[in-house]
């Protein structure tokens, strides 16, 4: 191995990781609260579920943007020993990661449904959707950049703009198998 080396992790897609999985498994949440009657009852549930849906998914995406913005300027080239990791890899790896979690969220907003039918659901598919549009925001910044931005992948236990990560690294706009904002590249 060469001295210096690292495995890299696309920012973008390790955002990306989560929004699906909290996206799909919030509306099947939402669609069992919504079989239940809860104590306010369906439309109240429905009604502050859709309003927390919209609120959480802005604060999602809007979350750390200054973070991710100080890191994306201060960001170095990637030296010629770095590994460009997968991006099949790195969804992998943070989905198995945090399986357990969306577990307990998922749980947890079925179990709120009794008390306010599914605005636990709606509230966890604005998370996946604030994720998402964080992607896509990065994904932006990458094209309007013409550098793609990544991350040191042994670093990303608090996620990619974590305490643990001093820099972003870059690269050109080709490189990786993932397109700007962590979609697969076609």
């Amino acid at each position: 191995m060469v001295r210096g080396a690292r495995s890299l992790a696309r920012v973008a897609v390790v955002v990306r990781a989560g929004a699906a999985p909290l996206w799909w498994l919030g509306v099947v949440a939402a669609g069992v609260g919504a079989l239940l009657p809860g104590l306010t009852g369906r439309r109240i549930g429905v009604l502050t579920g859709a309003a927390l849906l919209l609120v959480t998914a802005v604060v999602t995406a809007l979350a750390r943007r200054g973070r991710y913005t100080r890191l994306a300027e201060g960001a170095a080239r990637a030296g010629r020993g770095d590994f460009l990791q997968d991006r099949k890899v790195t969804l992998n790896t943070r989905r198995r990661a945090r399986r357990w979690h969306y577990l307990i969220a998922f749980l947890a907003a079925v179990a709120s449904s009794f008390a306010l039918p599914a605005a636990g659901g709606m509230l966890l598919a604005g998370a996946g959707a604030g994720l998402w549009a964080k992607a896509v925001l990065l994904g932006h910044r990458e094209r309007d950049t013409e550098k793609l931005l990544w991350v040191s992948a042994d670093r990303l236990a608090a996620g990619p703009a974590g305490p643990a990560v001093e820099t972003f690294v870059t690269t050109g706009i080709a490189a990786g198998d993932a397109a700007p904002g962590g979609a697969r590249r076609r």
